[in-house]
């Protein structure tokens, strides 16, 4: 979500004088930053295979394809996880972080949606980006069943996580990385969200009002030097939030680093939390 703010300022002010349709397509456009490209360029993808979903979407009407990245456990009984990422960077920008994940015992499936990567083309939203994530937790659960089903979300990806959750009830756990409660209070904390643009938003990712329906164990991780989205986001979102939860915020983590910085956390974490060892 980098820029996401202040970008969505420029595309608020622009879309007023342009009508309601570009108010919509701007949001979407700077919100989500849809991209072909990898973080830090070409991330190494190595060990990792590359997978199709093919769905029928109720919201373009028509057949669309996910491209992925699927990531074994040595384990044949491990635990699997659906990855979301964030904004801006293609799926294999997150290479690193989807092995960090494997090494905390999960075969892992990363997706990109579509306007992303390789998957299908368009300019996504809240509703193609919520329909994608569905679309990758079925097609897990039929390739690998009987196995327990876990989702991870990023930034962004940490809004559409827990949409996913609050909405399927076969998931063991939930977890989130430097995500927020809603986009207009993302907005709200530069210096500039005193302007009373709230009401124009139209892709809002609520999650604060989403979090309290999700019906499993909830592991929310904030980096305390995150300078995107403020740590006091992440907390308000765990406060919201039913038990089971856990809060976690990792000294001197940032927005791209925390999950690197607080591995040993992570783990302490996910085995009080999902039992998971």
């Amino acid at each position: 979500m980098k820029r996401t703010p202040a970008l969505i300022s420029l595309a608020l002010a622009i879309a007023v004088l342009a009508g309601c349709a570009t108010l919509d397509a701007k949001q979407r456009e700077w919100i989500f930053q849809p991209s072909d490209r990898s973080w830090g360029g070409a991330p190494s993808t190595e060990g990792m295979e590359d997978v199709w979903i093919d769905f029928q979407s109720d919201t373009s009407g028509k057949a669309e394809r996910l491209h992925g990245l699927w990531l074994p456990h040595e384990r044949k009984d491990a635990p699997v996880l659906l990855y979301l990422h964030g904004a801006r960077w293609n799926v294999a920008g997150s290479s690193n972080r989807i092995r960090r994940m494997q090494e905390l015992g999960f075969s892992v499936l990363a997706i990109d949606y579509r306007g992303f990567g390789r998957s299908s083309a368009g300019l996504p939203s809240e509703a193609t980006a919520a329909e994608d994530a569905r679309a990758a937790w079925d097609w897990l659960a039929q390739q690998q069943p009987n196995k327990p089903r876990y989702i991870f979300g990023h930034s962004l990806g940490g809004a559409i996580a827990i949409d996913l959750a609050r909405q399927v009830q076969d998931e063991q756990g939930t977890i989130v990385e430097g995500t927020f409660t809603s986009i207009p209070e993302v907005v709200s904390t530069f210096k500039w969200g005193w302007l009373p643009v709230s009401g124009l938003i139209t892709q809002r990712f609520e999650s604060v009002r989403k979090v309290a329906e999700i019906g499993s164990p909830l592991l929310v991780v904030h980096g305390s030097e995150d300078s995107l989205i403020r740590p006091s986001l992440g907390r308000k979102l765990y406060e919201a939030a039913a038990e089971p939860k856990r809060f976690v915020l990792v000294e001197g983590g940032s927005h791209h680093n925390t999950n690197a910085v607080g591995q040993g956390l992570y783990r302490e974490a996910m085995v009080a939390l999902f039992k998971l060892k």
